[in-house]
């Protein structure tokens, strides 16, 4: 049985992740700041195949927690697979965005990536595993087309770029790693970012995202099924010779 780790996984896209991965037979440590949110996932979860899921708390740039977490499942439990998800965002003009805002976005989004996939990385390796890595990245990363949020296009597009740096150097240990690149995703951040625009642009929320719907050719918001399937796939042996891709899932808004 492979065992994953899920960094934000208490809800939104992390959650959706946990329960495809928990379907197919993974067992998963749901890992976010808020244990309660992780804890109410976690026991949620398929356990049909014998799998014995688990909530930990996990600050993602805290390299003592994302250590403690990743040495403790590969001596336990063996790991196997590691998707950094956890991430945050601060919808404003570029004009008003405050350095305090830059650092935590940069931080969450783009360090915490860096601190938890290098934990990860270093015990995949002491134990011999052949594992891979997905980081949650954004079609935010691989465009400035968006408006209102600048750090958030900064610390998706790091993500995206060290993906790639990481794909490289881990690959002569057999560990694959690899991004996604969400749209427009219906989550509880999305809700806030709606209301966010509206407000910016002095339209409605219901305008906001009628303007998503029509930038997406397949005409609907993704859904966070649609990241935790791709997700999936890369995690599985069916991606076995992926590495350092990003790879867009989102319905066409954005094709490169």
């Amino acid at each position: 049985m492979k065992t994953v780790v899920i960094t934000g996984g208490g809800s939104g896209i992390g959650a959706a992740i946990a329960r495809k991965l928990a379907e197919r037979g993974w067992q998963v440590v749901v890992t976010d700041i808020d244990l309660a949110a992780a804890e109410r996932i976690a026991t949620s979860l398929d356990s049909s195949q014998g799998q014995q899921h688990e909530a930990q708390t996990l600050d993602v740039v805290s390299p003592d927690d994302a250590a403690r977490i990743a040495v403790d499942v590969a001596d336990r439990l063996g790991l196997d697979g590691w998707v950094n998800n956890a991430g945050v965002s601060f919808m404003q003009k570029f004009l008003d965005l405050t350095e305090q805002d830059y650092d935590k976005t940069l931080d969450v989004n783009l360090k915490g990536v860096f601190v938890s996939a290098q934990a990860a990385a270093r015990e995949m390796i002491r134990t011999g595993r052949k594992g891979a890595i997905v980081n949650t990245a954004s079609m935010a990363g691989k465009q400035g087309r968006v408006s209102f949020l600048a750090d958030y296009v900064a610390s998706k597009f790091g993500v995206v770029g060290l993906t790639q740096a990481m794909a490289m150097e881990l690959a002569e240990h057999g560990i694959r790693v690899n991004s996604v690149c969400p749209g427009y995703v219906a989550t509880p951040m999305q809700e806030r970012e709606l209301e966010w625009e509206a407000s910016l642009r002095g339209i409605t929320p219901a305008d906001v995202k009628e303007m998503m719907l029509q930038d997406t050719p397949l005409r609907r918001l993704e859904q966070p099924e649609d990241v935790a399937l791709a997700t999936a796939f890369l995690l599985s042996d069916d991606a076995r010779f992926i590495t350092g891709e990003a790879l867009a899932v989102n319905g066409g808004a954005y094709m490169d």
